[in-house]
């Protein structure tokens, strides 16, 4: 079976930083991979290059082995990448239904205002309830972002990712801040939307949980390929406990 996401030796460099050397990485169909490795190891900017917020240098990305390298963000979510940031960016003020509306618009809606203002809210509020309710939120929908705790916000972004209706779900950092009993909760999100047959690549420094949730982990340091396989092989490998897990 095809990887239905393939990096090709990707690298990218800010004035004179190697941000990215030459990266690889191959996410497959209904798999949950997660990427790790020390704070300045390149993984946001791995992220950013997929999803066309940075141009890489070199290398090439391939979604379900059509080449997007270099497309633009929104080109790229239509293609069926979303992904979600570390910091959450609600649009504070409107309800969580109309929060996904902006998204469940992009090709489904005329524009982001007719989602702002209500306009054909009820020809899509099906949709957004099933959204909402798959991330456990379907009895906040009419509650603005602001009132809920950032557990709840974080899993409000899946949602509004997820309208995109995407083959690829990335997550940046989906645990930080967050403390034991909102991880819960939100792993169990990500288990369940696996299971509906989304492949998930996230981002994560919490490293039981990591173990726990990804049947492979992929390991940067310094903006390189360190290794990659399952958990528990790479929980023993040296240069990970080195560069990375500690003794």
């Amino acid at each position: 079976m095809p990887p239905i996401l393939r990096v090709e030796n990707v690298a990218k460099s800010f004035g004179g930083v190697q941000a990215l050397r030459k990266v690889s990485l191959q996410l497959m169909p209904n798999e949950i991979l997660g990427l790790i490795g020390p704070n300045g190891a390149g993984k946001t900017t791995f992220f950013n290059t997929v999803c066309g917020v940075f141009r890489p240098d070199e290398g090439r990305v391939f979604l379900e082995e059509r080449d997007v390298t270099g497309w633009p963000a929104h080109r790229i979510a239509r293609m069926g990448i979303g992904r979600t940031f570390q910091i959450v960016k609600p649009f504070r003020n409107i309800s969580l239904e109309r929060n996904v509306l902006v998204a469940l618009g992009h090709d489904r809606i005329s524009g982001w205002r007719p989602s702002m203002l209500g306009t054909g809210l009820k020809a899509h509020r099906d949709e957004v309830r099933r959204l909402l309710r798959l991330v456990g939120l379907e009895e906040f929908i009419d509650q603005t972002p602001t009132t809920l705790p950032l557990g709840h916000q974080k899993r409000m972004e899946i949602s509004r990712a997820l309208a995109l209706r995407p083959k690829v779900l990335m997550l940046d950092e989906p645990f930080a801040g967050l403390s034991e009993e909102d991880i819960v909760p939100l792993a169990g999100v990500i288990k369940n939307l696996q299971r509906e047959g989304l492949s998930i690549l996230l981002i994560e420094h919490n490293i039981p949980h990591v173990m726990e949730l990804c049947s492979r982990l992929a390991v940067l340091n310094f903006g390189e390929n360190l290794c990659d396989g399952p958990p528990e092989i790479i929980r023993r490998d040296p240069r990970v406990i080195t560069a990375y897990l500690g003794s």
